[in-house]
Parts: structure tokens; C-alpha cells; sequence
């Protein structure tokens, strides 16, 4: 069987820069010098790997036998990995096949060839990862700028032309029609007792469609996603303090925290950007409006975070501390059963009788006496309160200051942290001066904190009172949701075990 050579050739990207792949075939007939050849070339391939449709072909031909020498215009054309050229290259002596590069001028029959082959593909490979490394670094500093990035648009958004630093880029603006659903989402789901199954229902019930999509449906899936997004937000100092306690990576200062814009999230190379966690993910302050006050978004999203369970408790009908009560010793929610026995009712931990991962914690407590114990303790927390007032408040101007000076004490304390990172590798005078600026800042945040207690007293002023007398009176003629709302208002959690019942109050 006669033997022939092959040209190979490889283009990723068509650019005014690059080397067409006519180009490289022209320049390596020449090495040919007029003999029979054939022509492989792959165009929209990386060099990365080599699953590449005429690369592979050429590699059967000289399996074959068929091929003599692999001619190509540069070596990178035909592999940028250390590994999968030594293969081939292993792959070519084995079949006695020659490599010639037209531009290194390589001759594969001698020691020397080769070593300065491997050399070659050595920084071949160091390119390729240097590229990576610069789109990486460039896409990591444009997020952080607040540049549009791509990808599917948000619900209630759509997209216009904006420039940010004189550089092109997009921005969303709010689709007032879809916003009012996001924020009927977030209202509804702020509240205790409902669920994202809930919220579908009350959507589809009331004819609300989803006009994204052609069969008009929603799922809690996507319901979910739309309340963990931060990108509906009006981030305020309160969303500012939330991250950072979550320990999110915050790109922007606390004074652009305004109350107006949505925020982007960015997630860490390890960890998925669906993840109830917010630790570690990259919060920036982004060019469009939000949706959802601050405080609506922050109750939805502590809800998210604090729904740590298996099993849904059964709510309404059954107990009015619903979504409240959890184990002591495993954290995750109390459910309801009934008894066949005169006992009626009882809570039992989510967990308790799982196979796996089971807890040994609650294991029946009678739902009536626990109920009784908890009302018994709202009454008793409630006495100093014998006359409740509903009051039109009239707002002055110390909500504001109380604003600066939360904004002051966050930037003091920002930079607190910053001087205490670098006191690992200060010396003796730098150490001091550190500790002494410290202090300085340390001072100026307390004083700030002590105008705000003197303020806060000021924030409104009462008028047109009602008094409200007896409340608890008609505890029992509330209906179970009603007793629900009432219980999320004053408790934020109840841990139960055994043999003991603690409420952690809101107030």
C-alpha cells in the first residue's frame, strides 16, 4: 500500500487575526513539494481535546497504514495538551508516521526533534491556560462592575441598551404588568403559613398566567427561584447588613445600598448558584430598579433560610404553631399526627422516623398541652401590655439620620476589618498605628450608636389613638390561620424536646 501525507488543519474562531485554515493548507502543500496528500481540516474546534471529527478520521487512516507524514502549519493546530500530544505522538511511532510543523521546522526522527517538540507544546499549553485565565479574570471584574452578563432574562425584566464608564452594555427595566405578580409572590409567601404550592394554586385559581411561557403554567420550582433571587430587591442598608452576616462577598460599598436598585449574585466556581447558602457568593449592587420593598424581600428570604425540614407540617386545620416549632435536639419542624387512641393529637419530629439520618428527639408530645403551655406564655409575655394602641404615625426626619448613621457605623466597621487583616503582617510601628486607628474608629462608632438610641424614642409622633382592650379575650373564636398570623407576629421560633418547651420571642 502506497503511503501519503496529511495535511491538517484547525480553526476555532474566525477572526480578522487569525490564520484562516485555507491559509495553513496553502503553507503546508509546500512541504509536500508537489507529492499525493490529503487534506483533513476541522474549523470550530478547540484545541482543548481531540474529539474532532476530521482529526479523528485522519487518526483511523493512519491506523490503517495509510499515512506517512502529519503536516501541519503550527503544532498547537494539532493539540494545546501536554497529555494528548504525548499520546498522538506515541500513536505516530507506533504506525512509523513523521510529524512536520511548518513553522517550528520539527523533525520528529531525532532525539533533539523531539525534545524541542515537547518544549513547544509545553507553552502551547501555557497559552491556552493564560487565555483562560485573562476571559476568566475579565468576566470576574466586569460582574463586579455591574455589566450585563448574559443569560435568560428575569421574570418581570426585559432588557434595554445602557452604557456604564462610557463601555456598551444591557440593563434590565422593569415590565410593570409581570412586576405586579413578583411582588403578589412576595407578599403572599412573606406570610408564615403559606407555601410555594400555595402560591401556584393562588395563581392559577385567579387566572394569573404566566405569559413566558406558552402553556401559561407555573411551578414551584420557578416560584421558588424567583423568591431566592436577589435581583427583585430594593436593597436598602438592612439587605447591606443581611449578606454580610451571611457571609456573601459584598463588590460595592454600603452607601450604594440606596433602598432603589436590585442586586446581582454571583456564585463561586465550587458552589451552585440555587443553593439556599448565601455564604461565599458574590453579592453587587446592579443598574436597575428593583421590585420588592426591602423588608418583604428579607422576611420571604429568612423564610427560605429557616425552612429547614423534611416533611411539610400539617398547618391549618391541624395546629396553629404550624412552621414555629421544632425539634430541640435536630432543628427540623415538629408535624402533627393523630392518634387512634383518646390522646388525639401529638407532635413528633420530621425525622424521627427516618431510617437514615434519624433522630431520636421528639417523639410524641401532646399537641393540646403544648399549645396550652405556648398560649399560657404569650398571655403571660403580653401582661405589661393591658392596652394595646393603633396610632396614625406621623414620620420626622430621625428616620433619616438614623439611616447615616447606620451607614456611618458600617463603614467603620469595614474598615476596622480591613486593619485587621493586614496586623498578620505589619511590623512594630505599623502595629501601632493599626491599633491606635482602630480605637479611633471603635470611639466613632459608638458615639454614632449612642445618637441612634438617643433618636430612635423620636422617630414618630402619635395621633389620633386607639385603645384596644381585652385582646386576648376572643383568642378562641380566631380561626387557625388567624392564630397563625398573630404567633409569627410575637415568636420567631419554639424548640421543643421531651422535657422542655423554649420560646425565642420577636419582641
Amino acid at each position: 500500500m502506497t503511503k501519503t501525507d496529511a495535511i491538517y488543519a484547525r480553526q476555532s474562531v474566525d477572526k480578522m487575526d487569525s490564520i484562516s485554515i485555507e491559509s495553513q493548507i496553502e503553507f503546508c502543500k509546500y512541504e509536500t513539494r508537489g507529492e499525493e496528500h490529503r487534506v483533513y481540516q476541522d474549523k470550530g474546534y478547540s484545541g482543548k481535546n481531540t474529539e474532532r471529527p476530521q482529526f479523528q478520521e485522519m487518526l483511523n487512516a493512519i491506523r490503517k497504514g495509510e499515512i506517512k507524514r502529519v503536516i501541519c502549519y503550527k503544532l498547537d493546530r494539532i493539540s494545546r495538551s501536554i497529555l494528548d500530544f504525548a499520546t498522538m505522538m506515541d500513536e505516530f511511532q507506533r504506525y512509523g508516521v513523521e510529524f512536520v510543523s511548518y513553522t517550528e521546522k520539527f523533525d520528529t526522527s531525532t532525539p533533539m526533534g523531539r525534545a524541542m517538540l515537547n518544549i513547544c507544546i509545553v507553552f502551547a499549553q501555557l497559552e491556552r491556560e493564560t487565555i483562560q485565565q485573562r476571559v476568566t479574570d475579565a468576566y470576574c471584574a466586569r460582574s463586579r462592575r455591574g455589566f450585563y452578563m448574559g443569560g435568560r432574562v428575569p421574570f418581570s425584566y426585559k432588557l434595554e441598551p445602557y452604557q456604564i464608564d462610557g463601555k456598551r452594555t444591557s440593563r434590565y427595566v422593569v415590565d410593570e404588568e409581570e412586576a405586579e405578580i413578583i411582588r403578589l409572590i412576595y407578599s403572599l409567601y412573606s406570610e408564615p403559613q403559606i407555601s410555594h404550592n400555595d402560591i401556584v394554586k393562588h395563581l392559577i385559581e385567579n387566572g394569573i398566567r404566566n405569559k413566558r411561557l406558552p402553556s401559561g403554567c407555573w411551578d414551584k420550582a420557578r416560584i421558588a427561584d424567583m423568591i431566592k433571587n436577589p435581583i427583585y430587591v430594593k436593597a436598602d442598608l438592612s439587605v447591606f447588613q443581611f449578606f454580610k452576616g451571611q457571609g456573601s462577598e459584598l463588590h460595592n460599598p454600603p452607601e450604594d445600598y440606596i433602598g432603589t436598585n436590585g442586586l446581582y449574585l454571583y456564585a463561586e466556581k465550587t458552589a451552585k448558584r440555587k443553593t439556599v447558602s448565601l455564604e461565599n457568593q458574590h453579592i453587587v449592587v446592579a443598574p436597575h430598579e428593583g421590585i420588592v420593598p426591602a423588608d418583604i424581600w428579607l422576611r420571604a428570604r429568612l423564610k427560605c433560610l429557616n425552612n429547614k425540614q423534611v416533611a411539610k407540617p400539617l398547618k391549618a386545620s391541624n395546629t396553629w404553631l404550624a412552621g414555629k416549632i421544632k425539634c430541640a435536639k435536630c432543628g427540623y419542624a415538629l408535624t402533627v399526627r393523630k392518634a387512634k387512641t383518646k390522646v388525639g393529637r401529638y407532635f413528633i419530629c420530621s425525622r424521627h422516623m427516618q431510617t437514615l439520618n434519624g433522630c431520636d428527639g421528639v417523639g410524641g408530645l401532646h399537641a393540646y398541652e403544648v399549645e396550652e403551655t405556648v398560649l399560657h406564655a404569650i398571655k403571660e409575655r403580653l401582661k405589661k401590655f393591658d392596652v394595646l394602641t393603633d396610632s396614625t404615625q406621623k414620620t420626622n426626619n430621625s428616620n433619616t439620620q438614623i439611616d447615616e448613621l447606620n451607614l456611618k457605623i458600617e463603614k467603620y466597621q469595614t474598615e476596622i476589618e480591613k486593619l485587621i487583616d493586614k496586623l498578620a503582617d505589619a511590623d512594630d510601628i505599623l502595629t501601632d498605628y493599626i491599633r491606635t486607628r482602630i480605637k479611633e474608629l471603635d470611639n466613632k462608632k459608638k458615639c454614632c450608636q449612642k445618637q441612634i438610641a438617643e433618636l430612635e424614642p423620636l422617630i414618630t409622633a402619635t395621633q389620633d389613638v386607639h385603645e384596644i382592650t381585652g385582646y386576648m379575650d376572643k383568642w378562641e373564636a380566631l380561626s387557625v390561620s388567624d392564630k397563625m398570623a398573630v404567633v409569627d407576629i410575637l415568636i420567631s421560633k419554639i424548640s421543643a424536646s421531651e422535657n422542655n418547651i423554649e420560646i425565642m420571642w420577636k419582641f
